[in-house]
């Protein structure tokens, strides 16, 4: 088959990134289309709530900064990893009976989880569709999923084990976030057909930044308020799945039970302790990710690619 690879000349264009990601969010607007309505329901309620799209955001500024301008050509690309995001999304919130997600109820809440089991099924396989024109790119795109796949696993395993230490939960976070987040920068410097070693270092850059995003994403988990962070607050510290939860902090060997509000905030208050070190690591991490950056020339893309990494450990939500 045929690559669709495309390194035209540079645009400059100020809006260029936002002008892609609106194409992407069109994208997967589209995509989503079924005679079956439950199917197109439930998928445009979650992706019309919005969310970060960090993933596209940083797909298209890679793009950009090495060189590549066909961001129409990458836009399906970009709306692949975002839909197998979601999808898994969705698929968490009936593992973890999420009923609130990107400020609004979740597909589980409203749907039940039969339909929401079948929403993110329907979301992992419009990527199939997405992605078919691209070759060699699906390689790379496999990689991710399964990773993000076995890091859902092994955290499920490590919860019901109760094996869930530092070195484990670096594992799953390594596999179930920063993967997409390695994978997406790998895609964008493969199709603007970067060198091996552009290619291996936005795959670094991207793969920190992954790990800062979901230590970052833990730690608000704990502390953040769930008007504000738009989803529910305190599952993954309930199940014992969180960065600090990784330190040995445990209630009679088991994660906080989310039927004892008391010992909720028992395991909470032991954890705060915590949360000072997980923030220095998470921006050990993004200092790191912004090290590998040095392989680009300069341009205002590199320069919101470093912007990205650093809003990873400053967001609030």
């Amino acid at each position: 088959m045929e690559k669709i690879l495309f390194k035209p000349a540079k645009i400059e264009d100020p809006d260029v990134i936002e002008k892609a990601l609106n194409r992407v969010e069109a994208v997967m607007l589209n995509v989503v289309n079924s005679d079956v309505d439950p199917l197109t329901d439930a998928s445009k309620h979650i992706l019309l709530a919005g969310g970060k799209r960090v993933r596209p955001r940083l797909i298209m500024l890679a793009y950009a900064a090495l060189g590549g301008a066909n961001f129409k050509g990458l836009a399906p690309v970009a709306a692949a990893l975002e839909l197998v995001h979601t999808a898994s999304v969705v698929h968490d919130d009936i593992n973890d009976h999420g009923v609130m997600r990107r400020g609004r109820p979740s597909v589980n809440k409203l749907w039940g989880r039969t339909f929401a089991l079948l929403t993110g099924d329907f979301l992992f396989t419009k990527v199939y569709e997405l992605m078919a024109p691209y070759g060699d790119l699906n390689i790379i795109f496999a990689e991710a999923t399964v990773a993000l796949v076995e890091g859902e696993t092994l955290q499920a395993s490590a919860v019901k084990e109760s094996n869930f230490t530092r070195e484990v939960y670096m594992d799953i976070i390594a596999r179930k976030t920063a993967s997409l987040f390695k994978g997406g920068a790998e895609l964008a410097a493969t199709y603007a057909q970067a060198s091996t070693e552009e290619v291996e270092a936005m795959g670094r850059y991207g793969y920190n930044v992954g790990l800062a995003f979901q230590i970052i994403d833990d730690i608000l988990d704990i502390v953040g308020d769930e008007k504000q962070l738009g989803k529910t607050a305190g599952i993954d510290l309930e199940q014992g799945k969180g960065f600090v939860s990784a330190n040995g902090q445990k209630e009679n060997g088991h994660g906080a039970s989310s039927e004892n509000g008391d010992m909720m905030e028992n395991i909470k208050a032991k954890l705060l302790d915590n949360i000072d070190e997980a923030r220095m690591q998470a921006q050990s991490l993004v200092m790191m990710a912004i090290e590998e950056l040095n392989i680009l020339p300069e341009s205002s893309e590199k320069e919101q690619l470093i912007e990205l990494a650093h809003s990873v450990v400053d967001r609030t939500v």
